[in-house]
């Protein structure tokens, strides 16, 4: 059953990527990839199957860019923006800068995500087509006999330590226990296997250390009215570890600077912008401007739809807004529902920028990364839970 998990898995991450149906695609394969610094002119794709074609990709990409013994992976949910790609090629050149004995790589948890970015779904917004693959490919790569990495870190670039965290610790636990039985045995025993944690893992180092920097960013616009956060969270039935707590945790951490400062979710019961607002109340805000900031590792969907979005379908004039039966007020935007209680939020006030994009803020992921490499080779027979 595991085995067959995996698979499933694996592949529902792969099956849709357009631009691979044949080899008459090879020049649009090429075009796509040079993003990814693939040089397809080098790479032959076999015809049999998906799972094949995007692991030849992948292990051929790996094999003409090795240059050290080390390799780092980072792994994202994803996200189909150009902004977003364009944050995590930043993200990839610190890590090479920072991180010289290393090759790095960067991929997608999100068959979704993967499959939108290959399919071009941005591209009328300027995004480019791109091609992001999963990490069970990476992973598989390394492994490879034609390459074999002594030292593989794989970095967690997820906010909290949640579902989409375990998903990270899922696919090295099972490469390290050679799920699928087709891995070396004997390579797997000795190399050394690493995971950097998630940028809000620590409940105290870590929430007052992003706390700090932010405000150190935001301080003057918490002087002029509210920040509020947007994080994503998870509804109750998927709080993983618990997680959602650090982003309570950091709106305590970031209001011991200013009282205007917020965090709220899509995604965390009673922790919606109907909540933050309500909180607002308590603290006497009920107008003036409301500052609007991503608090994800890119700007993408949720922060260009969800936060800074003209939707407002559920505003009704003279009745107002219908929060549905947990509260929250669906088809509004977080601009637009500030925006009808009458404070000063609009295109202006919005701050479109993922925290991947904040080099003090991705300072802490690459903290993570470095204390993984220092640290000890982690038991991945076991999860590595938050404390």
């Amino acid at each position: 059953m595991k085995q067959i998990k995996y698979l499933m898995t694996a592949f529902a991450a792969v099956c849709l990527i357009a631009g691979f149906a044949s080899c008459e695609k090879e020049k649009e394969v090429e075009k796509i990839v040079e993003k990814e610094v693939v040089k397809t002119d080098t790479i032959k794709v076999p015809d049999d199957n998906n799972w094949s074609r995007y692991q030849t990709m992948v292990t051929n990409n790996v094999k003409e860019h090795k240059q050290h013994s080390k390799v780092i992976l980072l792994v994202a949910f994803g996200s189909t923006w150009q902004q977003a790609f364009n944050a995590f090629d930043t993200t990839i050149d610190a890590y090479k800068k920072a991180f010289k004995d290393y090759d790095v790589f960067l991929s997608y948890s999100s068959a979704i995500c993967i499959n939108r970015a290959a399919a071009g779904e941005n591209v009328a917004d300027g995004a480019e087509i791109r091609n992001y693959y999963a990490p069970p490919f990476w992973l598989n790569a390394f492994a490879d006999k034609a390459v074999r990495y002594s030292e593989i870190v794989v970095q967690s670039l997820q906010v909290i330590p949640g579902e989409e965290y375990t998903r990270v610790i899922n696919y090295i636990k099972d490469f390290a226990n050679n799920s699928n039985g087709d891995l070396d045995d004997t390579y797997l025993a000795g190399v050394t296997l690493k995971l950097g944690v998630p940028l809000l893992q620590d409940a105290e180092a870590d929430v007052n250390l992003v706390a700090q920097e932010l405000n150190k960013l935001y301080a003057d616009k918490a002087a002029q009215g509210v920040v509020a956060f947007m994080g994503h969270g998870n509804p109750d039935s998927y709080d993983t570890y618990k997680a959602n707590v650090r982003y309570t945790e950091l709106e305590q951490a970031l209001q011991a600077y200013s009282k205007n400062y917020y965090v709220g979710t899509v995604d965390m019961m009673e922790n919606f912008k109907t909540n933050v607002y309500e909180r607002m109340k308590a603290n006497g805000i009920t107008s003036g401007k409301v500052y609007c900031h991503p608090l994800m590792s890119i700007d993408g969907d949720h922060g260009h739809n969800d936060m800074a979005g003209d939707d407002d379908d559920n505003w009704e004039d003279g009745v107002g807004f219908t929060p549905n039966e947990e509260g929250e007020v669906e088809d509004t935007s977080w601009k637009m529902y500030f925006q009808h209680l009458g404070f000063e939020c609009n295109d202006e006030t919005m701050i479109p920028l993922g925290l991947l994009e904040l080099p003090s803020v991705r300072q802490v992921w690459m903290n993570h990364t470095q204390n993984a490499i220092d640290g000890e080779p982690l038991d991945y027979y076991h999860s590595k839970n938050p404390e």
